[in-house]
């Protein structure tokens, strides 16, 4: 019999790879969302508020998948806020299918600031010696990355389901009307440069500009999350999922300028976050969009300067190790600039950029 999945985030940029992948694989695929987002072609499409138990109840009470999958996040005004919208939505889903769940997976991605921390608390505390590996545990802090892992493991032992927790670092892949891509970001970046003549600089630390990084693929995290829903040696393990290669930003970025056809500007005497810079930035790309005939008017459903700021802006070193995911039978592997290069193409094919 087809396989089922669910995968509860489906219209965001991991989300859809894994939908993707699994249809190719022959799987059945539903999406649970919220329905701001497109999903993929060929998948169901169920709609509830992932905060609100009953309804998630309701929606889900013909559904007994072999695999559920999360990739979904709320952003709240702080982090004791995060932990129980997030961890909530998780809880609800799980208990709209209580029984239904024994024998299947449950995957649940989360990330590096499993290692690193929440955003707020970036660079307070103890950061683990690089590479990061699943073996150094939790930080001492309030993170909801570690109530949705909570949820999911109670779970398991409450309904007789197998699991695994994903970790990639900053996902690189497409899906438009979800902001919070930095690929997608630094495109939108890119183009603004080019076309109102603006410096291509660099918004990140000097730890991060000149420090050893990592990205993840989402074709490569889809691929790992496969795998793990079918592999015996992933059952009940956690898993970092990043591309194999490492890079240091001061060599990515000057090729990143050269694809657009830029020059990357210096490194500047200080940090210059994004958030900081763009003030005229949704006037000038809704002009260039319209002149140009692009999909999207709107920056703010394509870019999201606050999030690449995060990412880049961390005053530590962050890259990941892969062995536990090796050993276990998984050996996929992305090239960092070949991500890049396949995501702004897709993107000019879609004409969001040009």
């Amino acid at each position: 019999m087809q396989k089922q999945a669910l995968i509860v985030g489906i219209s965001g940029v991991i989300g859809r790879a894994l939908a993707e992948k699994l249809q190719q694989e022959g799987w059945q695929v539903t999406g649970l969302s919220r329905g701001r987002g497109a999903i993929p072609d060929g998948c169901r499409s169920l709609t509830a508020d992932l905060t609100q138990a009953d309804e998630v109840k309701a929606v889900l009470a013909q559904e007994k998948p072999d695999a559920l999958f999360f990739s979904v996040w709320s952003r709240q005004e702080n982090e004791k806020e995060n932990i129980r919208v997030n961890g909530g939505m998780v809880r609800n889903v799980i208990e709209g299918l209580q029984d239904r769940l024994n024998g299947a997976h449950v995957a649940l991605v989360t990330g590096l600031k499993h290692y690193l921390g929440p955003f707020e608390a970036y660079g307070k505390g103890a950061v683990p010696v690089t590479p990061f590996r699943e073996e150094q545990g939790r930080q001492p802090v309030d993170n909801f990355y570690y109530a949705q892992e909570d949820e999911v493991f109670a779970g398991a032992e409450k309904y007789g389901y197998r699991w695994s927790v994903h970790r990639p670092h900053t996902i690189i892949g497409y899906a438009v009307g979800n902001a919070m891509n930095m690929g997608q970001t630094l495109a939108v970046y890119a183009t603004l440069c080019r076309e109102k003549g603006w410096p291509f600089i660099f918004p990140g630390s000097p730890e991060q500009w000149s420090g050893v990084a990592d990205v993840t693929d989402a074709g490569l995290l889809a691929e790992q999350l496969l795998w793990a829903a079918t592999a015996d040696a992933a059952a009940n393990q956690d898993f970092n999922a990043v591309n194999g290669d490492v890079f240091r930003w001061n060599w990515l970025w000057p090729r990143i300028a050269a694809y657009f056809g830029i020059e990357a500007a210096a490194y500047p005497a200080q940090m210059m976050p994004l958030e900081g810079r763009m003030q005229e930035a949704a006037a000038a790309w809704q002009e260039i969009a319209t002149r140009h005939q692009l999909r999207e008017t709107d920056i703010n459903k394509l870019a999201s300067w606050w999030h690449t700021d995060a990412d880049l802006g961390r005053p530590m070193e962050a890259f990941t190790d892969m062995s536990k995911s090796r050993k276990a039978g998984f050996t996929g592997y992305r090239s960092t600039l070949d991500s890049f290069t396949r995501l702004f193409d897709k993107l000019k094919a879609e004409r969001v950029i040009f």
